[in-house]
């Protein structure tokens, strides 16, 4: 079976004054949409001013990101430091307290023992205690050693950072040698606090005080050691924060960047450019937003594609029959005979557009999701169908090729229609007796529908083109009969509304085969249908 003959129609000059002037009035719609455009743009803040900058700054998703990162991370950091150096502190404190002890436990072992030296007991001999048990002991760091005899300082010994001038504290010294059982406290250095364990000597059970035995810590360099840690470690924190605030900026630019490209591509984006995507990679929740916006796109550029479309073919092709119309109204006489010439003529021109705007509108609605109604088809059923309606299309020889067996889902109505589209097509474009085969298969999951003819067939040059809009074929088939040339586009829009496709076998004056190719379930309902 052939394709419509492709001649180009060529509209007569249109006289100048029967192009429809502009009247006064309202803005049509493309003025009214560049004055909103206009008025916004003159209320839109200067974004190159440095206010604008700094407040775009802050607005961001990345700065408050970042800025949140760093508070919280500061803030967590801060209380981590406080809380460690008060538990080393405290531990310092209780260490200190328990070396007191273990010095006075010391001494105590020592006052109730033997002398060393001689092997005899110490006896009342103060001094010689505290001489064997300062030649023995070696102080801390910030340890001092102290030993009263009645209630004169005798003995110090202290670490080389406890340089503290005892001896000037006479109320102490009178204090500790007054003692009558232990005491614990601090007192204020020069050095810093110092914490203290002080005891009473009493020998031989006899319940005379001869003296005083006392411990003295300074805390201090312990704290300082401490303190210098966590300054490191502030420092250090410091640094980490840096290296972690420019490394959240990284991740938040890269997670970030389809936000961006979002917001820059809606900004690009007009009515006559719809082109733009944007770069999609991972498969987190922002990835996905741009893949949806992407998805989002593609169906706008679809759908305003297809208004073009269907306004400049509206345009192109009805501009010649209303430029006829128009002109024949315009030079309409009072002869009787001419009036019903005219009005023939002219009725015949406005079913003709009819025709236009109708097959425009299928192509434009075949881009929609709700043009197809799916249901189970019996492949038998409608190839036998078509086969009987075809007879009334013209005299010709026709045949059922083949049938099918099967059942497919598809919208029977509109594949009705395209078979009866390719054979009206064969009927154009074959002689008065040709033979025209009408057949269905069932192969390979695919569902296949031909009408094949004995026209005179499609050059090889023109085969891919005659499926586009108001094209036809060329001197290789018969004369147009007046269509519009929208009949196989109609039918290539239907086949690929159901996910299929339509192939043409022909060879310059040996007929032609057209043949639809439907699969036999349709993908997206398949995919609606996973749990």
């Amino acid at each position: 079976m052939g394709a419509s003959q492709l001649t180009e129609r060529t509209a007569p000059p249109a006289r100048p004054d029967l192009h429809p002037k502009r009247i006064a009035g309202p803005p049509l719609a493309g003025e009214a949409n560049a004055h909103r455009s206009k008025a916004r743009g003159a209320a839109r803040p200067d974004l190159r001013s440095p206010i604008s900058r700094w407040r775009r700054f802050g607005a961001s998703i990345t700065t408050r990101l970042l800025v949140s990162y760093v508070v919280l991370l500061t803030i967590s950091t801060a209380l981590t430091l406080t809380v460690v150096r008060q538990i080393l502190h405290t531990r310092v404190d209780e260490e200190i307290m328990e070396l007191l002890e273990q010095e006075v436990s010391e001494f105590r072992r020592l006052v109730g023992g033997d002398d060393p030296r001689t092997g005899e007991p110490f006896g009342k001999d103060l001094d010689a205690i505290f001489d064997v048990y300062f030649r023995r002991n070696v102080p801390q760091e910030g340890e001092m050693v102290v030993g009263i005899v009645g209630d004169e300082l005798r003995h110090v010994k202290r670490a080389h950072d406890a340089r503290f001038p005892l001896d000037r504290r006479t109320d102490l010294i009178a204090e500790w040698a007054r003692l009558e059982r232990p005491a614990r406290g601090e007192i204020h250095t020069p050095l810093g606090v110092a914490r203290y364990l002080a005891v009473p000597v009493v020998l031989d059970g006899g319940g005379e005080t001869l003296g005083a035995f006392a411990v003295l810590n300074f805390p201090g360099f312990e704290h300082a050691e401490i303190d210098s840690a966590m300054r490191l470690a502030i420092a250090t924190g410091a640094v980490v924060l840096i290296v972690a605030l420019l490394f959240a900026a990284s991740m938040a630019r890269r997670v970030l960047d389809p936000v961006r490209q979002l917001a820059t591509t809606t900004r690009t984006i007009t009515e006559s450019d719809l082109t733009r995507r944007i770069a999609v990679r991972g498969a987190d929740e922002v990835s996905q937003l741009a893949g949806n916006f992407n998805e989002m796109l593609d169906r706008l550029e679809t759908a305003f594609g297809a208004q073009r479309q269907f306004v400049d073919d509206a345009g192109h092709e009805l501009r010649t029959p209303i430029t006829i119309v128009r002109g024949h109204l315009e030079l309409l006489e009072d002869d009787p005979q001419q009036r019903q010439e005219t009005i023939a003529l002219v009725t015949d021109e406005l079913d003709r557009m009819s025709r236009i705007v109708n097959d425009l509108l299928m192509l434009a609605r075949s881009q929609q999701p709700a043009f197809l109604s799916l249901d189970l088809v019996d492949v038998a059923e409608v190839t036998e169908q078509v086969h009987d309606k075809a007879t009334a299309l013209g005299d010709r020889g026709w045949h059922n090729e083949r049938v099918g067996r099967g059942h497919i889902l598809a919208d029977r109505q509109r594949l009705t229609q395209a078979i009866m589209q390719l054979a009206q097509n064969a009927v154009d474009h074959a002689s008065s007796g040709d033979r025209i085969w009408i057949g269905s298969a069932m192969e390979g999951g695919e569902a296949r529908f031909w009408v094949r003819d004995e026209g005179p067939g499609i050059a090889l040059d023109e085969q891919d083109r005659i499926f586009e809009r108001f094209a036809r074929a060329g001197d290789t088939r018969r004369p147009s009969t007046g269509g519009a040339g929208l009949g196989l586009a109609i039918v290539r829009a239907i086949a690929e509304a159901h996910h299929g496709r339509v192939e043409l076998e022909s060879i310059p004056g040996a007929g032609a085969t057209f043949t639809i190719v439907l699969p036999v379930s349709q993908p997206s309902l398949l995919v609606e249908e996973e749990p």
